[in-house]
């Protein structure tokens, strides 16, 4: 069976297809600047990377052309054979748990979580109506970010803030990264070969999270109402005191949403710095001296670290940490550092197995007391596998 794999961002539009359940990728690609000039897409195919420059005024266009290059390549000899399409969906919120076929219904509560999720929602929603126009016989799913995040008990999830807001206006920690999360921690019992484990993933990237999963379900999660919780990001300044921000409205005389723009994205990595909020041009700043950015570095790293002191007390132990994403599948120096910040609990690096990037493998020494493993994520893969359960 065919099953597409469809990310769809504002302006954006990423798809995998598989042969399930082999769980074979017969193609992948990115459709880039949708709705904005200059605009293009690259495909890989049979180990060939091919880009080309297209017009893409909206995502239906971009579905089009996906639709063309799975012909072209003779991916499908008719639309028919794709059963299922499978679309990533950020916001959730407490009505999913679980992914879901897009029926009316379920659009229309994602539309009404739009206001929590403002960039994705309504794009994923774009990308769900695309591809039923031009795929209309295929089983379309939506799988949540969040919903790998509802088994957390309501003292993780409450805020401490009028009761009414969580019973009104639906605020509370919802997380994020979910799909990404439940791959890692799946794969990490799969290692070690059972299922009653307590892991502690770190999804590391631009946009970062740490979850404590227990027996393969979620306890905690660093990310709360909006992505803008919990650690330091690339341009997201993560946990602060609340009061900082209506004093520096008042102090700038800006708006809300003004307001909402620097702390999401020109804060961060990218606040601190001044100079970029990709971790690979911090760590250049680094090594040329830059002591803005060895303070970001040692702030980031600093948060990781307290998020993963946090939840092994919060789990009483810890079998195993899980670095995963761009900056934990990458970056050597960044795990080092946090491996080191992680001492007292008896982590030991293996500076030889750590010097790996994008591979899975184990990068703490045999005496370490919590090992710890690099594993990258596949969140198309998830969505798949959720998509083809509910095609069959």
């Amino acid at each position: 069976m065919k099953v597409l794999s469809v990310n769809a961002g504002s302006s954006s539009l990423k798809f995998q297809m598989y042969e399930m359940p082999e769980e074979k990728v017969l193609i992948s690609g990115v459709f880039e600047r949708i709705g904005i000039h200059e605009s293009f897409y690259t495909i890989k195919i049979n180990g060939e990377k091919i880009r080309k420059e297209v017009d893409l005024p909206d995502h239906k266009v971009a579905f089009e052309y996906l639709v063309q290059e799975l012909e072209n390549n003779h991916v499908v000899e008719s639309l028919d054979e794709i059963k299922g399409i499978g679309h990533r969906v950020v916001q959730g919120g407490a009505y999913f748990d679980k992914t879901e076929v897009a029926t009316d219904d379920v659009i229309a509560k994602i539309e009404e979580l739009n206001v929590l999720a403002p960039l994705h929602n309504p794009a994923a929603i774009i990308g769900i109506k695309a591809a039923k126009e031009v795929i209309p016989n295929a089983v379309q799913t939506t799988v949540f970010d969040t919903a790998f995040h509802q088994t957390m008990p309501e003292e993780n999830y409450i805020y401490a803030v009028p009761y009414e807001w969580y019973t009104d206006y639906k605020v509370r920690r919802y997380g994020a990264h979910g799909t990404s999360h439940k791959y890692v921690a799946n794969r990490m019992n799969e290692l070690l070969g059972r299922d009653d484990t307590k892991i502690i993933t770190c999804h590391i990237g631009n946009g970062a999270s740490i979850s404590a999963v227990v027996n393969g379900k979620c306890l905690d999660t660093s990310m709360g109402l909006t992505p803008n919780a919990g650690l330091i990001m690339g341009s997201r300044c993560g946990d602060m005191d609340a009061t900082i921000v209506t004093y520096m409205m008042d102090q700038l005389g800006v708006s809300a949403s003004e307001m909402d723009t620097i702390l999401n994205k020109k804060s961060g990595v990218l606040g601190i710095t001044g100079v970029s909020s990709d971790m690979r041009d911090i760590d250049d700043g680094v090594r040329s001296g830059n002591e803005r950015c060895a303070l970001a570095k040692k702030m980031y790293v600093r948060r990781i670290i307290d998020y993963i002191a946090k939840y092994y007390v919060e789990m009483n132990g810890c079998d195993a940490i899980v670095f995963t994403a761009g900056v934990g599948e990458n970056s050597v120096s960044t795990r080092r550092q946090i491996m080191e910040g992680l001492e007292v609990l008896g982590v030991h690096v293996d500076e030889e197995a750590n010097n790996i990037r994008g591979k899975e493998g184990k990068i703490t020494t045999e005496d370490s007391s919590i090992p710890c493993y690099v594993i990258p994520t596949d969140e198309e893969l998830m969505i798949a596998r959720d998509t083809y359960e509910l095609s069959k």
